[in-house]
């Protein structure tokens, strides 16, 4: 099992995905695609990952690699490999089937409550986990649904939480690969954008962790593992 895993961001964790990707003995790949290495073929990998970034996922200018990136993610998809979008993943895989992204107008950050659809209920991946469900949030953007996805999960705050495009593309709007240790590093890696986008939640972090972090890893890792039972499937 070879799995490209594509990073936006200097600091990026595998978190429950990596893993899920270990437990299944999976042959991994990492790829900078913000520091100009070279995107993965399809013919060279059975699934591909594609993790979040600071930037949005319409910033050609100041990240010319995107649109190719959204592009090898259709291109994975179409050749029937397993594809996971998380975050700016999920936004930059609507744009490779030619859904609208809509840039800052969904802010959201923390632990959060995310609910399944009916077409949810019954998917392969999104199955894994109760109705309900918690998980990490860090998003100020989203994405109208491409033409043909399944609308699989939703909140107030973002309705396109995730969706399914053909076999098995998936795309998440929320971070499920990050468990609490991931989540306590973001906070030392970024307190200042932290704070600006939820002021005082660094002092709240803790008893937060406390009362959601461990059924939000759970779910992380319920969904983690049934997206890798997907690969070559």
């Amino acid at each position: 099992m070879r799995v490209a895993i594509v990073e936006n961001s200097r600091i990026t964790h595998s978190g429950q995905v990596g893993i899920a990707l270990a437990e299944a003995g999976a042959e991994t790949t990492t790829i900078k695609a913000y520091d100009g290495e070279p995107l993965p073929q399809p013919e060279d990998f059975d699934a591909l990952v594609v993790f979040g970034g600071e930037q949005n996922a319409r910033d050609d200018e100041r990240h010319p690699y995107l649109p190719h990136l959204a592009d090898r993610m259709r291109r994975f998809g179409d050749a029937e490999k397993s594809v996971l979008g998380i975050c700016l993943g999920s936004q930059l895989l609507a744009r490779a089937y030619g859904a609208d992204n809509l840039i800052g107008t969904a802010p959201e950050f923390g632990w959060c409550s995310i609910e399944k659809t009916g077409h949810g209920k019954t998917d392969p991946v999104l199955s894994a986990v109760p109705d309900e469900f918690l998980s990490f949030q860090w998003h100020d953007d989203t994405f109208t649904l491409p033409a043909d996805a399944l609308h699989l999960a939703e909140n107030q705050s973002a309705r396109h939480q995730a969706f399914r495009l053909g076999r098995a593309s998936y795309g998440f709007q929320f971070h499920f690969e990050a468990n609490r240790a991931v989540v306590r590093d973001w906070l030392v890696q970024f307190p200042d954008a932290v704070e600006r986008k939820e002021p005082g939640w660094a002092l709240r972090h803790d008893g937060l962790a406390e009362r959601h972090g461990a059924l939000s890893d759970e779910a992380g890792l319920a969904l983690a593992h049934a997206w890798v039972a997907t690969i070559g499937s």
